[in-house]
């Protein structure tokens, strides 16, 4: 035991342990993005169908594939409806591209591991993100147990190879159920990188592994594609190539975006590692050279070519691509914590002393409790608080009229609680993903119990006097919230 306690791996654990869990549940679901990935993961709990992602019981929600919303219903079927529980599979995932990229460092670097797993565990971004209910922790969990299994595969001495290229297409099957096409890309970084080396043969493309991805990843976009006519044509236009291509979404799609999205993401998320990638990226250009036309010196730097591989042909396509999101980029921070450590090991640099590391471990997670204290309309707890404090009694549907809808109320009022987002006035709505779940006289018809209606202040007379002409009665219920009205709606008998 205490030559366990001794070892630098076990103070490791121990930090990324406490980075991962300390203050998980302290801060609230927040709207939008947390409270959508909860409140769809949430409605599969309540009606069994894990097979279609829904937003309500009407409306199916088809943005992302099921893996991040198995993951949240799992949790919260284990431990509970709690806002630590939905967050868990992101933490689990940091931590397991904690180990991943000690495991990678050892392979391609013996000696720079400890290294590598300090600063994965270390850098701001890949903290906080772990903290955010989003597919992206999933999806690079995913994409570095596949990068993984094939650096065991090539750099591993030959042995198992066969077993490590199965369990690095088992791996792009996840990823790829985690955010579709993006799941891919380290492939085409494997790839990219057989080609360059001087025997130019692929180990990855193997017939087994290729069928074992087939039976893992498709069988679900077939079901769902055979169940909903016309949704393979949405996935292809809408989420592939009208978000790559486009700024439908409004993601950044300005020629500018990436500067003011990936440059910051880059300079503050690599902190406090910033200096050594730095120093890196100044010394690229005269690494990369001797490579361009000596196969031979290619293969003596293997390590740090498929490093290269893994970070820029990627962030380069993310530039590209009019969609840009911070979270986009985390599943290069693994590389980028390799390099640093073996660019640390190459300038003979040891790592901080412990004392300096646990200084930013304490700034990181006092970051962590501030972010519970942060005064933000998007926490979903202070609207349900606010909600249950104004109509008492069972709240089974909450009903946003042309605002946007607080997803997050699913778990905080209750499982089981419907959150929908209507429309004043008859609209044509797409087949998938409308932005509106249905009119106002439609949800009127319906006269469901348990009902609390929001709506902007400045909406509020014109839609009290749209529902008392349509045979109803609207009653506010007590003060506005963050310029909400609260109502009920009553049938006149």
């Amino acid at each position: 035991m205490q030559r366990i306690v001794r070892s630098p791996t076990f103070w490791i654990a121990v930090l990324a342990l406490v980075l991962a869990l300390g203050f998980l549940g302290s801060r609230s679901i927040w709207d939008p993005d947390e409270g959508r990935y909860t409140n769809v993961a949430l409605n599969m709990l309540d009606s069994g169908d894990w097979l279609n992602p829904r937003r309500n019981h009407e409306v199916a929600h088809w943005t992302k594939p099921p893996l991040t919303y198995w993951a949240i219903a799992s949790s919260v079927a284990v431990f509970g409806a709690k806002p630590w529980a939905a967050r868990l599979p992101m933490a689990l995932s940091y931590l397991l591209c904690v180990w991943l990229t000690w495991r990678i460092a050892r392979r391609l670097s013996p000696g720079s591991e400890h290294a590598a797993a300090v600063v994965y565990a270390t850098m701001l971004f890949t903290v906080g993100a772990s903290q955010l209910i989003t597919t992206d922790y999933l999806l690079s969990a995913a994409a570095t147990l596949a990068m993984w299994a094939f650096v065991e595969a090539r750099f591993g001495y030959g042995r198992h190879v066969r077993g490590w290229i199965a369990l690095m297409w088992i791996a792009l099957a996840l990823a790829f159920l985690a955010k579709g096409p993006a799941g891919i890309v380290p492939l085409l970084v494997i790839l990219a990188f057989d080609f360059l080396m001087p025997e130019r043969r692929s180990l990855a493309l193997q017939w087994s592994g290729i069928v074992l991805f087939t039976v893992l990843a498709l069988p679900w976009y077939v079901a769902v594609i055979h169940g909903n006519p016309g949704l393979f044509r949405y996935f292809i236009g809408d989420e592939v190539i009208n978000r790559v291509t486009t700024n439908e979404f409004g993601r950044h799609g300005e020629w500018y975006g990436w500067l003011e999205i990936y440059v910051p993401t880059l300079l503050v998320g690599t902190l406090p590692w910033t200096p050594t990638l730095w120093r890196w990226l100044r010394g690229l250009p005269a690494q990369v050279k001797p490579w361009w036309r000596d196969p031979q010196r290619r293969g003596q730097d293997a390590s740090w070519l498929l490093l290269v591989l893994w970070v820029l042909p990627p962030l380069l396509l993310f530039c590209l691509a009019r969609s840009r999101m911070p979270l986009y980029l985390l599943p290069l921070f693994v590389p980028m914590a390799v390099i640093a450590a073996m660019q640390r090991q190459r300038e003979g640099r040891a790592l901080p002393r412990w004392p300096l590391l646990l200084a930013w471990a304490v700034l990181v997670l006092a970051m962590k409790l501030a972010a519970a204290w942060w005064p933000t309309h998007k926490n979903a707890d202070e609207w349900a608080e606010a909600i249950l404090a104004r109509a008492p009694g069972p709240v089974y549907e909450v009903v946003f009229v042309e605002d946007m809808a607080r997803y997050g109320l699913h778990l905080h009022l209750g499982t089981g609680t419907q959150i929908e987002k209507i429309s004043m006035d008859p609209m044509h709505e797409p087949p998938f993903n409308p932005e509106y779940d249905e009119p106002l006289a439609v949800e009127l018809a319906e006269h469901e119990p348990g009902v609390v209606w929001i709506c902007k202040e400045d909406y509020w007379r014109r839609l009290k006097a749209r529902i008392d002409s349509s045979g109803y009665r609207a009653t506010a219920l007590g003060t506005p919230y963050q310029g909400r009205v609260m109502f009920r709606v009553d049938k006149v008998p």
